[in-house]
């Protein structure tokens, strides 16, 4: 005891037989040299601490760094037609040496021992995913002639997947009362269940439309089917579900399309042939990432695209971005001017515009007529900010040239440089070369979209304009170059916006489907029939790009029993795109 009290006063400086308030003076001192060491200790680690922040911001800095070096060195090979870097992968038996050792420590199995993990690791065979729409049941096996004194071990799963698929009949037997005042009342019938005339259940009726849109049967073949299973079902009545909208799947589209216009920075555009009543007409698509529409007209005008993009809104209005739009497509001062000085702006339909240009002494003008309703269009368009900023992307077709945002297609212009590369040695000897370097400047604009610079954007421009401004001595290639280089603001839209893709291929594969079902029923007979068509088209391939199930969208809809709820589509677009 005595030493230790010996080592405090050594240790504090205070001596024996020293008095209260010199003992008092001598710590406080000795307290104030404690907190100013701590206060130094603590501004020390705060340095430290921001010496480490400033250390990581600077290995953040030095990695992009090294990053866009590579690229600019890959872009320099690139121009100087150098071998390509070789892409070194890392070896596999380091990793491989520590994972056996880490596994046999814990007991796992040899096929765990890859090292892979998440999506680099290789897939098994065989139904893995559990699959939220199956129907689960257990069925316990037993073991025959069991000896006596055997040990119950549990019980080995084996899981087989099967689908039962059976037509059924049911005869809902309604109570029927007559009440004391003589009026005579029946119960009524389950929610869902047809009433009427109808003698088939919402379940047929989704049933017919997959098997017809998704799956791209005929009538005949679906009846054919649904007969064997003891359906006992006509050809008119399929027709009947495929064209009759009993579940707002049709103004569902529209919603769909309102939604998607209004969330979307750039939307894909395209066209096709629909033969409808034994005559030629066209079907146009309009998605992009979250969503997919379809309409089928009798042309492929300026006009309907404009009338597509309205999204049902049958409406006419002259307002500012309606002139600008009838001004900049040549529309004479003095019609424009006979628009623009009229009180009235804003038109509900197709008869209340026209009898407003009978008015204004235009209708007899063939051109200026429409040019005038494609700019009312327009300014309908406008006036609801549906696409706003957003960047319209196409293969070039002068229909879809609307806005001030447009966008080209690379793979088409690519396309038109083949075509010129003939079987002569001359030809091929000046557009090959053209070729490759565009290709390599796609590659480039592909790597531009991950990791956009203002240096590599100003090295893009610099290609483009080499690659298009040079001449062949081939007079049709060069021709054709020059007509590119005039779309120069189109094809390097991506510089400005690089969310755009380079390519239509998105739409294209998504229009496809109109493509087969063309060739395999030639056309529709009826405008319900292809109404009906284009909006299960669309409902099938947005249901699919958001991630859904289009039989339970199907089901839901048409109110079959059981159907897992799903939400509007419009709804989830609006939440996907919300960043």
């Amino acid at each position: 005891m005595g030493d230790s009290q010996t080592d405090t006063r050594a240790c504090t400086g205070i001596e024996a037989g020293s008095d209260p308030a010199t003992l008092r003076e001598r710590l406080t001192l000795a307290l104030d040299r404690l907190s100013e060491q701590g206060r130094q200790l603590s501004e020390q680690g705060e340095q430290i601490a921001r010496r480490d922040q400033q250390l990581a911001e600077q290995d953040r800095q030095l990695s992009e760094l090294r990053e866009e070096n590579r690229l600019l060195r890959d872009e320099i090979r690139e121009l100087k037609k150098l071998p390509k870097r070789p892409r070194m992968k890392p070896s596999g038996k380091a990793s491989s040496k520590d994972d056996d050792t880490d596994n046999s420590a814990s007991g796992s199995s040899g096929s765990d021992r890859s090292g892979e993990s998440g999506k680099d690791r290789r897939k098994g065979r065989g139904p893995r995913r559990r699959n939220r729409h199956l129907h689960r049941r257990e069925e316990k096996v037993g073991l025959d002639d069991v000896p006596e004194g055997a040990v119950h071990k549990g019980y080995q799963d084996h899981t087989v997947r099967d689908i039962v698929f059976h037509a059924e009949e049911v005869t809902y037997r309604r109570e029927v009362w007559e009440f004391p005042d003589g009026s005579r009342h029946v119960a009524p019938l389950p929610p869902g269940v047809a009433t009427g005339r109808e003698q088939y259940g919402p379940g047929v009726r989704a049933l017919v439309i997959m098997l017809y849109d998704q799956c791209q049967s005929t009538i005949g073949r679906i009846v054919s089917m649904l007969n064997d299973v003891g359906l006992d079902i006509s050809a008119r009545q399929v027709g009947r579900f495929l064209t009759t909208d009993t579940g707002g799947i049709m103004a569902e589209q529209q919603e769909v399309l309102r939604a998607g216009m209004e969330t979307a920075s750039w939307l894909n555009v395209d066209d096709t042939g629909a033969r409808h009543k034994a005559g030629n007409g066209y079907c146009t698509a309009i998605g992009n990432e979250l969503f997919a529409h379809f309409r089928s007209t009798g042309s492929k005008s300026r006009l309907d695209f404009l009338e597509h993009l309205c999204a049902g809104e049958e409406a006419y209005t002259v307002n500012d971005a309606a002139l600008d739009d009838m001004g900049r497509r040549k529309l004479s001062g003095t019609v424009l001017s006979r628009l623009a000085s009229h009180g009235q702006r804003r038109f509900g339909d197709g008869d209340e515009w026209q009898a407003h240009l009978e008015a204004l002494g235009i209708a007899g003008m063939k051109d200026p007529v429409k040019i005038a309703t494609e700019g009312a269009l327009w300014g309908t368009i406008c006036d609801g900010g549906r696409i706003a900023g957003t960047v319209i992307l196409s293969d070039d077709a002068g229909q879809f040239d609307v806005g001030d945002l447009h966008a080209l297609c690379w793979i088409h212009a690519e396309r038109n440089v083949s075509k010129l590369d003939g079987n002569t040695p001359y030809q091929h000897e000046r557009v090959a070369p053209v070729l490759d370097r565009m290709w390599k400047l796609y590659r480039s604009l592909s790597r531009y979209r991950k990791r956009p610079t203002p240096l590599r954007k100003r090295v893009m421009e610099t290609r483009f304009d080499q690659l298009f401004g040079m001449r062949t001595g081939y007079a049709s290639l060069d021709r054709l170059l020059e007509r590119l280089k005039a779309n120069r603001d189109e094809l390097l839209r991506v510089l400005d916006h690089p969310e755009v893709p380079l390519h239509t291929n998105r739409i294209e594969n998504d229009i496809r489907d109109h493509v087969t079902r063309r060739k395999i029923s030639f056309g529709t007979r009826s405008e319900a029939g292809r109404a009906a068509r284009d909006a299960y088209t669309g409902g099938k391939k947005t249901c699919k790009k958001l991630g859904l199930s289009f039989w339970d969208d199907l089901r839901n809809r048409l109110g079959v029993a059981g159907a897992p709820d799903v939400p509007r589509l419009a709804d989830l677009i609006r939440q996907r795109a919300t960043p």
